[in-house]
């Protein structure tokens, strides 16, 4: 099965720009021109763009100039005109106060250019975090055609021996301080080891578990996820992409044909299989949302439940990207799910094909980085999604990344009324508590912080590390790193912020975790919740003005994917008329 062709030739977009001889058509061709671009290139040739979230300021996209390129090398063979444009690059290791808070201005930023420039399709250039959901988010809002290629994660890291992974060995490494068992001296030492290449995260963090939910999806060509940075198949999977999005256009092939309720299923099974971030659910549900596709948090823990974490990678496993590589990558996980009954075979990818037809001859050639699933990191990893009075509207779990004998437990809560609360006290060797406690942070949630930010893998108090112990239970209503372990409770539903009853916990309740019957329970009198929630009163003020004040006012929870009410749905290509 193939996706059914468009009529072709067929009337561009680009022609409303550049196809005739009114003063109009001629105002938008003749400044074109000024670059040096020959007549011959507006005979009415697809006009694809090619969106690049390029910044020093982002690392992981600081290679991308390249890789466009080469894309542009593959939409003039296949005989398209390519126009490379910049948008807000969301840069996850240095922006402030979170990535996660710009990830819907740069979503606006390429809806926008889209619709109001004369595309016919689109090559979304991503790579760090947040800039793969916002690129799909603001591609499905315009619904021409479109095709991600990401940038590729960093080589591994090594340091005396032994793999170091971006984030998961930085967050081993500092408890290991904390712990006394590692000088700063070796820790500077470590930190010469930790990025030596272009690239992404070369754990399975968030970057590359969204280049694998990209890929999973559709979007993306086979094999895309994958293939490191510095790796010539990865300029190569640029080139061919350029080609590809010519063939889209004439095809009219759009990511509404693609990322359909089906597809977003076989997406979150591959989180499963990949052992992959918690960060995916917010941002697929913030891209189905975009798609007019109905997903939700019980659709995660529906589909999820019972798929084995086969991919033995960092922080679940052992491995790091680039060998993920080399056993052969993402297309050997999508086979093992079709083998297993567990995927849509016949969903629609960016090639044309069925995504079934573009894995079924993939062969796994390391079986100790994609595992049997006798072998599995864990048989039910996905991730798992609790309710219960603490998380009315849900809150989630990444299992293979927690300690097996913390999934059920019940332990006294101490709680950190925000990020700063916890940092002002959690090395005092004074704090009241143990390893058999319940770690709470509150107002770290979308509206909270603001921003969602990274910090619910909240480090353990020094005097606990100190003892061996290297997890317990936290909750917050953050986020976390994808690169980070634990038992950590994250995305915690309504939050603090607006009343949901985490702002109500007190130090000294007990709280009470059960992850294999989904349950998340303040264990207080219902009246007594009642009544703390009636006297409550938001600590957090609405800013002033400027983005932060119109994120305060219209971001979702994070249940429904932390995206802007009035961005959900998309608007489709229409422009206001010319007024030249």
């Amino acid at each position: 099965m193939t996706f059914q062709k468009a009529d072709w030739p067929r009337k561009l977009r680009s022609h409303e720009w550049y196809g005739g001889t009114s003063r109009d058509h001629i105002y938008h061709r003749s400044w074109m021109k000024n670059q040096g671009l020959p007549a011959d290139l507006f005979d009415g040739r697809p006009v694809i763009g090619i969106c690049n979230t390029w910044s020093e300021l982002t690392p992981c996209n600081a290679h991308l100039r390249d890789l466009a390129q080469r894309v542009k090398h593959g939409i003039y063979e296949a005989g398209g005109l390519p126009v490379e444009f910049p948008v807000f690059s969301t840069g996850e290791s240095s922006l402030r106060p979170s990535a996660m808070m710009y990830r819907n201005l740069a979503a606006m930023d390429v809806e926008e250019a889209l619709r109001a420039n004369p595309l016919d399709g689109v090559v979304l250039l991503v790579g760090c975090d947040k800039t793969t959901p916002a690129l799909l988010m603001g591609a499905a809002s315009v619904d021409i055609p479109a095709i991600a290629v990401s940038g590729g994660p960093m080589l591994n890291g090594w340091f005396r021996g032994n793999r170091v992974g971006s984030g998961t060995a930085l967050w081993q490494m500092s408890e290991d301080i904390k712990a006394g068992k590692m000088s700063t001296e070796d820790f500077l030492d470590a930190e010469q080891a930790m990025s030596r290449s272009p690239g992404s995260c070369n754990t399975m963090g968030t970057a590359s578990t969204m280049a694998s939910m990209t890929e999973a999806l559709g979007m993306a060509l086979s094999g895309n996820a994958a293939i490191p940075a510095v790796d010539s198949r990865r300029r190569v999977m640029a080139h061919l992409t350029g080609r590809r999005i010519v063939q889209m256009v004439k095809d009219d092939l759009k990511p509404s044909d693609i990322m359909t309720k089906p597809a977003f299923e076989n997406a979150i099974r591959t989180n499963g299989a990949i052992g992959g971030s918690t960060n995916a659910v917010i941002h697929l549900l913030a891209i189905a949302g975009r798609v007019g596709v109905d997903l939700t948090l019980d659709d995660w823990d529906r589909l999820g439940r019972d798929i084995p974490t086969i991919v033995n990678l960092m922080p679940s496993g052992q491995y790091l990207m680039e060998e993920f590589f080399y056993a052969g990558g993402l297309p050997v996980v999508i086979k093992h799910l079709g083998e297993a009954g567990l995927l849509n075979r016949d969903t629609i990818t960016v090639s044309g094909e069925t995504v079934w037809d573009e894995v079924k001859d993939a062969r796994n050639w390391n079986a100790d980085v994609i595992l049997p699933v006798e072998k599995a990191l864990t048989q039910h990893g996905g991730i798992a999604v609790l309710k219960g009075n603490l998380a009315p509207n849900g809150a989630v779990l990444k299992p293979s990344a927690a300690s097996p004998h913390l999934l059920t437990h019940r332990g006294r809560a101490v709680v950190f009324e925000d990020i700063d609360d916890y940092k002002a006290r959690i090395n005092d060797d004074a704090l009241d508590i143990d390893e058999t406690c319940v770690m709470v942070m509150k107002n770290c949630g979308p509206k909270g912080y603001p921003g969602m930010p990274e910090v619910g893998n909240m480090g353990l108090p020094p005097k606990v590390l100190k003892k061996g112990i290297k997890d317990m239970v936290r909750i917050s209503d953050a986020r976390m790193s994808g690169t980070a372990y634990g038992t950590v409770i994250l995305h915690t539903s309504p939050e603090a912020a607006v009343g949901g009853p985490l702002a109500i916990v007190r130090t000294g309740d007990f709280i009470e975790v059960d992850v294999p019957n989904r349950k998340l329970h303040l264990d207080v009198p219902e009246a007594e919740i009642a009544d703390r929630l009636a006297q409550w009163a938001s600590p957090v003020e609405e800013p002033a003005g400027g983005y932060a004040k119109l994120f305060h006012a219209h971001v979702q929870g994070a249940d429904t994917g932390a995206d802007f009410d009035f961005l959900k749905g998309h608007r489709g290509k229409a422009v206001p008329r010319d007024s030249h």
